[in-house]
């Protein structure tokens, strides 16, 4: 018998609803989608557009959500069928852009070791 197809937009909502409530709710103006690619040339497994909440000003309002992109093509090649390694893969990366989001920097989330 076939093992079920692992399901993307709901590892990342898993992954959004583990966060404490705090950060959640401190969430502010974005969205976070699963995509089959990156950006062409772009070797990425999820990509953060936006204004870190660090950065954002009374103006910030005005502006478009920002955007986390999870990448599903990469992360497939990366990890095959393992529905843990996936599961895993797709919770390092959606953290990894949440804190993009919350104004923490790739040099940050190395000095902490949580690149």
């Amino acid at each position: 018998m076939d093992e079920p197809a692992f399901d993307f937009e709901r590892a990342v909502q898993r992954v959004v609803d583990s966060l404490p409530a705090e950060f959640r709710s401190a969430m502010s103006n974005v969205e976070i989608v699963v995509e089959d690619e990156p950006p062409p040339g772009q070797n990425l497994l999820g990509l953060y557009r936006g204004i870190p909440l660090t950065k954002r000003s009374q103006w910030s309002s005005f502006t478009l959500p920002d955007k986390i992109s999870i990448y599903r093509g990469p992360i497939e090649r990366l990890c095959g069928h393992d529905h843990t390694r996936l599961e895993a893969e797709v919770r390092h990366v959606v953290l990894h852009e949440l804190a993009h989001h919350f104004g923490i920097s790739d040099e940050r989330l190395i000095e902490i070791d949580r690149y």
